[in-house]
């Protein structure tokens, strides 16, 4: 006996109200994007759940690629019947003579509240069939084994297997935004979160060659593919920095280089965000991380735009932003050696309480804005799309 279907369950999207339908739609086209490798698959999309019918694909090859889309919560392998008890009791008892375990237990819900007999006496049921034709023994409280039946509108869905999803939103759902993304641990991690709510990216990288080495880029590619799990296809808009990053180390002291410098990336990434129609822009800096997120240093760096900056990673440990690198396979390829042009450039004793009117004082002696012009003038772009 095989399972014929995935059940898909929302979780957040169930507290959505009027918008709830459109997040649906938006979940939908994304699990049917994801899934278009399989062209044989049949969806049925409910206010409830989005049922997959598998018609003899690889349920665990399913599984693993709708583990990766935002806005599901959990997934069952279902084997789906129709209402008669007699049918439900042989699915069940099949089904769960499939499983290891000692123990089980029984939960019914009766989502069909004109179906005739009620959750308990379905317990009953389907409890006794099992105990009579197997050695296992019922424990309500922590079964080896939990067997659930739904019965719908449209039949019986009976399961046993049920998979964690990502949780958040769907993606798309919540706008496009400009993500500062540097190579290193933080910024790959920022992106994850961002998606996982909703957020569609694009990318904005800063390159300073010849003190940054190509290979930067290929890292970024690298980083970015993993990401394409969760979004299929993401733009990097690779940036020249070096004259601007030479120009402030000429004509500032060391100490406010690395303040000045994310001025100008945020003007950078802000004036970027508008051309190409971004609701916000967003960095992987963590409160007190490093001398340029501080509170006071933000405060200064924020001062030159008024776009919404949004920072994902704010409260987070370190070892809890490793944790989650690793978990999205981006960990090793952060920790290549191949440094951006923040780390090349780092000054040895960064100001970590900034003064915004002294910031300003460097930057009056440079035309920076004519320096940010070119850059934008000539911003190299390029696509990381998921492979086929």
């Amino acid at each position: 006996m095989n399972y014929d279907h995935i059940m898909v369950r929302f979780g957040e999207l169930s507290t959505k109200g009027k918008n709830k339908k459109e997040f649906i739609r938006i979940l939908a086209r994304n699990i049917k994007n994801a899934l278009s490798d399989y062209s044989n698959l049949e969806y049925i999309v409910r206010l409830d759940h989005i049922y997959v019918k598998l018609n003899d694909n690889n349920p665990e090859e399913i599984i693993g690629i709708l583990q990766g889309i935002s806005g599901i919560q959990a997934l069952s392998l279902v084997l789906k019947t129709d209402e008669e008890i007699s049918n439900i009791k042989k699915v069940s008892l099949e089904l769960i003579k499939l499983e290891e375990g000692k123990t089980f237990k029984v939960h019914s819900k009766r989502a069909n509240k004109k179906y005739p007999i009620i959750s308990d006496q379905i317990n009953r049921e389907v409890a006794g069939e099992i105990l009579r034709n197997t050695n296992l023994k019922v424990d309500v409280h922590n079964p080896d084994i939990l067997l659930s039946i739904e019965i719908r509108d449209d039949g019986c869905y009976i399961f046993t297997k049920t998979f964690k999803g990502a949780g958040g939103y769907p993606l798309g759902v919540g706008g496009k935004i400009m993500h500062m993304l540097s190579g290193g641990i933080d910024s790959p991690v920022a992106a994850y979160l961002l998606m996982k709510r909703g957020l569609r990216i694009e990318c904005i990288h800063f390159a300073s060659p010849p003190y940054t080495n190509i290979g930067v880029i290929e890292k970024l590619k690298d980083l970015l593919s993993k990401l394409n799990v969760y979004q299929e296809s993401i733009r990097l808009n690779v940036v020249p920095f070096t004259k601007i990053q030479e120009k402030i180390y000429e004509v500032s002291d060391e100490s406010y280089a690395i303040t000045i410098m994310r001025r100008m990336m945020f003007r950078l990434a802000s004036e970027l965000s508008k051309r190409r129609n971004c609701v916000a822009c967003s960095t992987g800096e963590s409160v007190g991380q490093v001398a340029s997120q501080t509170l006071e240093s933000m405060n200064v760096i924020n001062e030159v735009t008024n776009v919404p900056i949004l920072r994902p990673l704010v409260t987070y440990d370190k070892i809890d932003i490793i944790n989650l690198a690793r978990k999205i396979d981006t960990y090793e390829i952060s920790i290549r050696p191949f440094e951006d042009c923040c780390t090349i450039f780092a000054p040895k004793n960064p100001k970590t309480k900034p003064s915004l009117e002294k910031a300003k004082e460097y930057e009056s002696k440079f035309d920076y804005e004519s320096l940010i012009k070119e850059a934008l003038d000539n911003v190299e772009v390029i696509y990381i799309k998921k492979e086929d």
